[in-house]
């Protein structure tokens, strides 16, 4: 049960964000020295995407990457990035040091981007429900038999 667990998609996906989510911050945190914090912020989000990008194929939704999925997951990071850097200069405005800023912003959109991704890799097929076809008898038994006494 143990295994099943930590084999799951949303732990995979964790452990997936986690390793983006370093790049990121270890690509920002230097770079945010010396540049604006947005750009700093924007290079980390690119070079964590694309490692992001083949670490959530290989890994956590077992799928290959492909021109559809690359078109799909971008679109769905596009969609993160801008509620990332929304978030980002929200908290950098209320006056969150450039140094934590970008920790209450992940925390807020793992969850929506563990949606994000996983419908831009492993789309669903629309679910047409099976059901038994409803049982029908030819007309020639509807009509009713009476007898005479």
């Amino acid at each position: 049960m143990k295994k099943r667990l930590l084999n799951s998609e949303p732990i995979r996906f964790c452990i997936v964000g986690t390793i983006a989510t370093i790049i990121h911050y270890g690509l920002y945190l230097p770079l945010s020295s010396f540049l604006k914090l947005n750009a700093a912020y924007s290079i980390g989000f690119i070079v964590s995407f694309i490692c992001n990008f083949l670490l959530s194929n290989y890994y956590t939704f077992h799928t290959r990457p492909t021109w559809k999925r690359a078109i799909r997951f971008s679109g769905s990071h596009i969609v993160n990035y801008i509620m990332q850097i929304s978030f980002f200069n929200l908290f950098l405005f209320l006056g969150v040091s450039k140094a934590y800023a970008p920790m209450p912003v992940w925390a807020v959109i793992m969850p929506i981007n563990f949606l994000l991704v996983r419908f831009a890799l492993k789309p669903h097929k629309k679910h047409i429900p099976v059901t038994s076809p409803q049982k029908t008898t030819p007309d020639y038994q509807k009509i009713e038999i009476t007898q005479k006494s």
